[in-house]
């Protein structure tokens, strides 16, 4: 980590937590479209965990996938597991603020 990177914050509410989902799997998009040099020309960004991720509301197929060990574990939390989820699934054509 990157101390100038790192923000530790605790996240309370179901708001707070898809807001920060949004952000972990879109980041990539947000600066692609503020015309910095990272390229995610597909719908989800592979160098995110988003492969794995179960929540968004359009049907997400990878090639490959299969082959690729899962780097993530399945939440535990009611906030990741089901509180996230009272504000609507993501998009995969959402941006992070």
């Amino acid at each position: 980590m990157f101390a100038d990177r790192y923000h530790d914050r605790i996240l309370r509410s179901p708001r707070e937590v898809r807001n920060a989902l949004r952000y972990v799997l879109g980041n990539g998009k947000k600066h692609a479209a503020e015309g910095r040099a990272v390229g995610v020309p597909q719908a989800i960004d592979t160098y995110t965990s988003a492969p794995w991720f179960d929540g968004f509301r359009e049907t997400i197929v990878v090639r490959g996938i299969e082959a690729v060990v899962r780097p993530v574990t399945d939440a535990h939390t009611w906030l990741l597991t089901t509180g996230w989820r009272r504000h609507g699934l993501l998009s995969v054509w959402e941006h992070p603020a």
